[in-house]
């Protein structure tokens, strides 16, 4: 089992950044490769951006590609990503998951999930 809690969720303006972190527990962090996915009101969960067990590897949204950034702290547990010049479209709650094995951008692979964080972004 492994668990993830995200922090560092809230109310931006547009432009503006956050930067989102994701603390695991309970297993060896490395052997995880790492996504964070997002889910706004009336919509279906998406994949945001991946990252891979050494963090040598990570994909992205076409839709965040270029403002965001995933990286990780492998000594700390940790899994980040980076949110800059927000648009109010980023609007959603973010979620930190966790698989044992290679990056893939499929939420239903992911079979470690933390609770979400809330993250705003106004006009």
């Amino acid at each position: 089992q492994v668990q993830v809690v995200e922090s560092g969720g809230g109310l931006v303006q547009a432009g503006g950044s956050l930067r989102l972190s994701c603390a695991a527990s309970g297993r060896t962090f490395s052997d995880y490769a790492m996504g964070w996915f997002r889910q706004a009101p009336g919509k279906e969960r998406e994949f945001v951006a991946t990252i891979s067990r050494s963090g040598g590897s990570t994909y992205y949204a076409d839709s965040v590609k270029g403002r965001f950034t995933i990286s990780r702290d492998n000594a700390k547990n940790t899994v980040y990503l980076q949110m800059n010049s927000l648009k109010p479209e980023d609007t959603a709650v973010y979620y930190c998951a966790a698989r044992s094995g290679s990056v893939v951008v499929s939420a239903r692979n992911y079979d470690y999930w933390g609770q979400g964080t809330q993250v705003t972004v106004s006009s």
